[in-house]
């Protein structure tokens, strides 16, 4: 993904990746023991009612974050639970921000809005980790859950057809030649992403590496969407 000028068709290396599996802990619950009254006398005692009052619902205030050197707002979002994602907390300080959301600088104050309530203590037990087949198919539709979490719009039609475009679907693929290999910063990965495109986009819980693929796949859709409003937009050179 260059910042000026079109994509060339890069050179292929062979595919390597490996994924992670993410497991899950148990918790332990303890109860208090009851001990028994002294023998021969059957003393009743009556323990005070415990109070099951539920606690009133919990709405955060507003708040707000002062923006630091290295901020991005989807790693602002994600950090915070911003409810809408960076899309959200963009809408909400775009005075502030000015007119390039990928550009925030250090020293301003943004607004937060309220935060998304913290999961309840009752719930369920945390589902298995998705297992995703490690192919194309794998990586768009790991990416595409990492996405949702935070956000940000794109379909498996408009992610493969980019991809398919930029790199033939190689992970490894890179571009030696056009105009940003000449500034020492080639289009690297699935989706032809310079260095400093892929860090100002980069996607929280996904890899610092743009050679990977799920990482590389989000980072481009979190910046086509800022751009062009979602990778599925995006028929061409970007």
């Amino acid at each position: 993904m260059p910042a000026k000028g079109k994509h060339r068709r890069p050179k292929h290396h062979p595919i390597a990746r490996k994924l992670a599996l993410a497991g899950t802990g148990g918790a332990a619950l303890t109860l208090p023991l009851i001990s028994a009254a002294t023998a021969g006398a059957v003393e009743k005692t009556t323990a005070p009612a415990a109070h099951t009052a539920t606690p009133a619902a919990r709405t955060a205030a507003p708040t707000t974050y002062s923006v630091v050197a290295g901020d991005t707002l989807s790693e602002i979002a994600a950090e915070h639970s911003v409810s809408g994602g960076w899309k959200q907390l963009y809408a909400a300080n775009r005075s502030v921000i000015g007119e390039n959301p990928a550009i925030i600088r250090p020293g301003i104050t943004l607004k937060l809005g309220t935060q998304a309530e913290a999961p309840r203590a009752s719930r369920s037990a945390a589902r298995p980790a998705t297992l995703y087949p490690n192919n194309l198919d794998g990586w768009i539709r790991e990416s595409l859950d990492v996405m949702a979490k935070h956000g940000i719009p794109g379909s498996y039609n408009g992610i493969h057809r980019n991809v398919m475009r930029e790199s033939s679907g190689n992970p490894l693929a890179i571009n030696n030649w056009d105009i940003n290999a000449q500034n020492g910063i080639p289009s690297k990965g699935l989706l032809q992403v310079i260095d400093p495109t892929f860090r100002a986009y980069h996607v929280p819980g996904t890899s610092m590496n743009s050679y990977d693929p799920v990482a590389n796949i989000t980072a481009a859709c979190n910046y086509a969407a800022a751009r062009y409003g979602s990778i599925d937009n995006v028929n061409g050179p970007y």
